[in-house]
């Protein structure tokens, strides 16, 4: 669709109040449509993608979103200096700060949003619901968490302001309460300057669907296709798809979710793209749960299976265009997941550092419309990107596009498995799980699928115990091979072989969950090798980043091929069997390495909030001790056995790096041969 541009002006130059992945997005529509592209960056985004492939980039000072993407007078004057006429808000950060859409407008710039009216009035989840309920949309009923009883238990805690699951909690016991809803509304004014939260009814399970919807000036509102995000952890969206598995089955279903959505639009004189939220049940009655008034995560899936760019829809409409009277009819499926520097194995807990490599197989394009079944890439970060702590740790969205649901969920799973991804721990094989599970193949998807499936099996390492130990021995005869080449003397005879028959030489490696593999090998004068404990493993080819293996099995031998880079002392080995990352160890440990037992470790970069502990105290296990602030997530770091808290590193406000010793807790009798580590819960939640 290409709308005709009213007197309101045409655009030539966008500036994306925003970063990452979202930045680029835009950027690649504004590419499309010949418009110019400002970024602005804080300075530690100074390198990032989005600043490099924009036309112009004006720098915001500071790190924290606080200091940079929330400073709407900052954004605007960078709007002004690099000449851009036009300011799209992105998702997150400002993009539903109705202050910031007014001040955009009495600046003269055009605002890629909906009318300021229509933020207010959706701002607020408390006002937003009572609306739609006189509107006549179905709605869950407010609580007031002062009036909560236990027979309404359990109870989810909403920010009001905000969304994407920041300051949102589930109580199930009246004590728990207080101190959570204290909890939320510390974490709805850090993210949003608001701290009003509510309370509503908690469905257990439930399915969480979305329509999208487009609106223009002229009258037309469109639900341009409904969404399915059921499959969540912490109450943010970790699978997305188009269609709903639940809306295809259920008959009329789709024509009353699409009859309420255009309702919630039209009762507010809604403008541009936007969102409504329900949760439903298996027999497809549903509840409005909210109005995103921007443009979501996952709408990659609807313009896949629908063949329009919502940005440009936005863009155009912004402009004063008309959309078409009619939205285009769907064909196909697609779905999305949302690639994270985050270890769901413990708690979700967010990964901080460099990305050495991510390279997604089968991309057919970045930022694009899929026309034909393959995998779409949205990503916010390249080769050598840093991903700090100030920010969402999201790495990329990967979304693919099939004629049938089980061909779009194939093509991901297998993308996923056979990417590279090196440098950090991410949920890649949470996802690949995820994607592969016969009742999320079922469409058997609701909001509890982590909980009846069992996060434990899902988090599991995609590559089995044995395999892993093969792609060890693939990064220790690559390293041989790594040493021979550059060897000054004797480079062509085989790493490790002597004349008379001796002990095997031996490398030793450390996998994430501190299991430490030795692997011995010893090569014969032919460049044979022989590894102790693989009886019958032959080596085929052997070079620093590639190993070919001949592996004995039942019904004989299979030849397996292994690709190995090494960063330091990080080795990461990928393959059919899965990827595996290790550490290389030294032959000797040096002492001032090692710290005393019951000592609590930074587990990432961040800023010291809370102490919950005096030093001399005597404290039980999982006691909290204090609380770092970190990619707008608050971690609780707490004792890893019970006894006497003997020093205490840290105070309120101080930033500490990875690694750093926080505190000492002397065990107990009891718990002597406790390891030095740390416990944390992760409590806040990113944008959505």
């Amino acid at each position: 669709m290409t709308a005709a541009h009213s007197d309101s002006g045409e655009i030539t130059c966008v500036l994306v109040a925003n970063r990452g992945e979202i930045a680029r997005r835009v950027f690649a529509t504004c590419r499309r449509m010949g418009l110019g592209t400002v970024a602005v960056y804080s300075d530690a985004d100074a390198d990032a993608p989005h600043v490099t492939e924009a036309d112009a980039a004006v720098r915001l000072p500071g790190n924290t979103p606080g200091e940079t993407y929330l400073r709407g007078d900052l954004i605007i004057e960078a709007a002004f200096a690099a000449g851009a006429d036009a300011i799209h808000p992105g998702y997150g950060f400002l993009s539903e700060n109705a202050e910031f859409a007014r001040a955009v407008l009495a600046a003269g710039l055009t605002w890629t949003g909906p009318p300021v009216e229509a933020i207010e009035q959706m701002g607020s989840k408390v006002a937003s619901k009572k609306m739609m309920d006189a509107a006549g949309v179905p709605v869950l009923s407010e609580l007031d968490p002062s009036e909560v009883t236990e027979a309404q238990l359990p109870v989810l805690i909403k920010a009001s302001a905000g969304g994407g699951g920041r300051g949102m909690r589930v109580v199930r016991a009246l004590a728990d309460l207080a101190p959570q809803i204290a909890a939320a509304r510390r974490e709805a004014e850090s993210a949003f300057g608001d701290p009003t939260v509510f309370c509503e009814r908690y469905l257990e399970t439930g399915r969480h669907i979305e329509v999208q919807v487009m609106a223009d000036t002229h009258g037309v509102i469109l639900a341009v296709g409904e969404r399915e995000c059921s499959i969540q952890r912490r109450h943010q969206k970790v699978v997305e798809e188009a269609p709903s598995p639940l809306v295809e089955r259920v008959d009329g279903m789709r024509e009353r979710l699409f009859e309420a959505a255009r309702l919630a639009a039209g009762a507010i004189g809604y403008t541009g793209a936007g969102t409504v939220e329900f949760l439903a049940d298996e027999a497809g009655d549903f509840f409005f749960l909210e109005m995103n008034t921007r443009l979501q995560v996952e709408h990659p899936v609807t313009e896949c299976t629908t063949g329009t760019d919502l940005v440009r829809w936005q863009l155009e409409v912004a402009a004063g265009g008309a959309l078409p009277a009619e939205a285009p009819a769907p064909s196909g499926h697609s779905i999305e997941v949302r690639l994270y520097a985050e270890d769901p194995a413990t708690e979700w807990q967010p990964q901080s550092g460099t990305v050495r490599r991510i390279e997604i197989p089968q991309v057919v394009t970045e930022f694009g419309l899929l026309e034909k079944p393959g995998v779409r890439l949205d990503s916010g970060v390249v080769d050598g990107s840093v991903v700090g702590v100030h920010y969402d740790p999201m790495l990329a969205k990967v979304i693919s596009y099939g004629e049938t649901r089980s061909e779009a969920a194939r093509l991901l799973a297998t993308a996923l498995r056979r990417a590279r991804i090196h440098g950090l721990v991410t949920n890649r094989d949470l996802l690949v799980r995820v994607l592969g599970h016969p009742a999320f193949l079922a469409g058997d998807t609701d909001t509890a699928f982590f909980t009846t499936h069992g996060l434990d099996a899902l988090a599991a390492p995609l590559v089995s115990e044995t395999d892993e130990a093969l792609s060890i021995v693939a990064a220790a005869l690559a390293e041989a091979a790594a040493n021979r080449r550059t060897a000054r003397v004797g480079g062509g005879v085989p790493s490790g072989w002597r004349n008379l028959p001796a002990q095997s030489q031996r490398k030793s490696y450390e996998t994430r969950d501190g299991t430490i593999h030795e692997v011995g090998y010893r090569f014969d004068r032919g460049g044979a090798v022989t590894v102790d404990g693989h009886d019958g493993l032959a080596l085929i080819e052997a070079a620093p980043e590639r190993v070919v293996l001949s592996v004995p099995g039942e019904r004989g031998p299979v030849r397996r091929q292994f690709a190995i880079a090494r960063y330091d002392d990080l080795v990461c080995v990928d393959s059919a069997l899965g990827p595996v990352a290790v550490r290389r160890l030294p032959r000797f440990s040096d002492p001032s390495d090692q710290v005393a037992t019951g000592s609590l470790l930074a587990p990432m970069p961040g800023s010291v909030i809370r102490i919950g502990a005096e030093v001399g105290s005597t404290v039980t296990q999982g006691q909290p001790i204090l609380w770092l602030e970190a990619m707008k997530m608050e971690h609780t770091i707490a004792a890893p056995a019970a006894g006497v808290l003997s020093a205490l590193n840290v105070s309120v406000g101080q930033q500490v790096d990875i690694g750093t010793v926080l505190a000492v807790v002397d065990p107990e009798e009891a718990s002597v041969n406790a390891e030095s580590t740390t416990a944390v819960s992760t409590t806040a939640i990113q944008e959505n």
